[in-house]
């Protein structure tokens, strides 16, 4: 039988895999996760240490969410596809660093992050379901630094697709901003709004629950709330812990939107054997409030130099918060209501007790974040950009001696994030030959303030663009 897919919030339709991936957001404000925990296969959990052909992995661990959209050669040979232009032949090579630790390596992509792996099969995804509808779509997304630019590089040029990428001005990296406002693509729109990422994702979030302003523009969405991101970032867990042989291992997870640890509990979910993750924030730790205390309230966002987790209101925490309200999509929206009123979270103390059996969360300043930069290429030579820091700072932290093997999700290249680099090695990493000239292509972004009636019309005047 086919997964169908639910809301978090309760009171939107039922919905089969097309629907959900142009939806994107409920139409209750939720987002959609399956109707139940399929089984990963004999096949998926049966790898080779240090072998395996990433896209096969792939295609058998996604395909239950998808069996019925797609006949199962051609979901196959968009999941090839979608992997055939990265530079490492495994997709997400594994490093050992020694005393348990490994670093699995996200950055092999076109944009060089790991949102990269989703994305690329998202784009072909989209293209697959507009054509067969015959339709058009405006994508509307905010971005903290990485997803903006990976997803204009999945559907760019692409005839049946705008997309409008929001980030906030100043607040990113020039490399992220630059690899999003130098494409040259007439289906390609970017804003910078005049606030910080939580104020561009409200902005998305309240276009979305606008029903005739979504109606009218075709909205659909390309970040993590939309469910086949985080499907597409299930695998590189389940590739982790068959290729390499590992038992008894934990997670560390770099973490501003939630959407890449939640993957990993998705793969749990599924039977993936995982003991803990470590939940890795830095200044703006209200995630470590959370699986630290099971309480967390909402501060000024700081900026810091890993500017993709400069984030207070985490949209995929939603996901995990419906589990542990045991699928109570009206019990969740209270509690995200009560949350969005008061700025202030606290869920049942068995639950958190619960809860920090596998989880835990760990905050890691600034200074900890450059002395770990510097500290693992003064001992192997390997360079780490400031988002990966903040995962194996809180993975040597947490990590005991009885623990089994603890994998870091290495998220970005460090080329991305040259100035923190430089300061902590005084080495400046340089970027790929496909991303060289970067600094000089002209830039094509629209300046907008934090105000809604200005970011929709923004909105609508791009969605009456073609490219064609």
């Amino acid at each position: 039988m086919s997964v169908k897919y639910i809301s978090t919030r309760g009171k939107a339709p039922h919905l089969d895999f097309g629907d959900v991936l142009l939806a994107g957001l409920a139409a209750d404000g939720g987002l959609y996760v399956p109707d139940r925990w399929p089984a990963l296969s004999p096949e998926a959990l049966s790898g080779s240490p240090g072998r395996g052909d990433y896209a096969d992995l792939a295609s058998e661990v996604m395909w239950p969410f998808v069996d019925g959209a797609y006949p199962r050669s051609r979901f196959d040979e968009m999941v090839r596809n979608a992997y055939a232009g990265f530079d490492h032949p495994e997709v997400v090579p594994m490093v050992e660093l020694g005393d348990g630790l490994w670093l699995m390596e996200l950055f092999h992509g076109p944009t060089l992050a790991f949102k990269d792996i989703a994305l690329q099969l998202v784009g072909r995804l989209f293209d697959e379901e507009l054509a067969r509808r015959g339709e058009r779509v405006t994508i509307v997304g905010a971005t903290s630094g990485d997803t903006g630019s990976a997803a204009i590089e999945a559907v760019r040029d692409r005839e049946n697709i705008e997309i409008v990428f929001l980030h906030p001005h100043g607040r990113i990296s020039e490399v992220q901003r630059r690899q999003m406002t130098t494409v040259d693509s007439a289906n390609v729109h970017c804003v910078a709004i005049e606030g910080t990422f939580d104020d561009c994702q409200d902005l998305v979030k309240a276009m979305f629950s606008d029903a005739a302003f979504r109606a009218e523009h075709r909205l659909s969405a390309a970040n993590s709330i939309n469910w086949a991101r985080v499907m597409a970032q299930t695998v590189y867990y389940v590739a982790a812990v068959t290729r390499y042989g590992l038992e008894q291992v934990s997670f560390s997870v770099p973490t501003g939107n939630f959407g890449n640890v939640l993957a990993g509990h998705v793969a749990r979910q599924m039977g993936l054997p995982v003991h803990r993750f470590v939940v890795a924030s830095n200044r703006n730790d209200i995630l470590t409030q959370f699986f630290t205390t099971g309480s967390m309230a909402i501060s000024e966002v700081h900026p810091t130099m890993s500017p993709s987790m400069d984030i207070q209101v985490s949209s995929n925490l939603e996901r995990l918060l419906f589990e542990l309200q045991d699928r109570d999509g009206i019990r969740t929206a209270e509690m995200l209501e009560d949350f969005r009123a008061t700025g202030e979270m606290r869920i049942d103390a068995r639950i958190s007790s619960d809860l920090n059996r596998s989880w835990s969360g760990v905050r890691v300043d600034e200074d900890e974040t450059t002395s770990t930069i510097a500290g693992l290429y003064r001992d192997t030579g390997m360079i780490i950009d400031p988002h990966t820091a903040v995962g194996l700072a809180a993975a040597q932290r947490s990590k005991q001696d009885s623990d089994g093997p603890m994998v870091v999700l290495a998220t970005a290249h460090p080329a991305k994030f040259g100035d923190a680099v430089e300061a902590a090695i005084g080495i400046r990493p340089p970027l790929p030959p496909a991303l060289a000239e970067l600094a000089d292509r002209p830039e094509r972004c629209q300046r907008l303030p934090n105000d809604l009636a200005a970011v929709k019309a923004h909105v609508a005047r791009c969605s009456g663009q073609g490219s064609g």
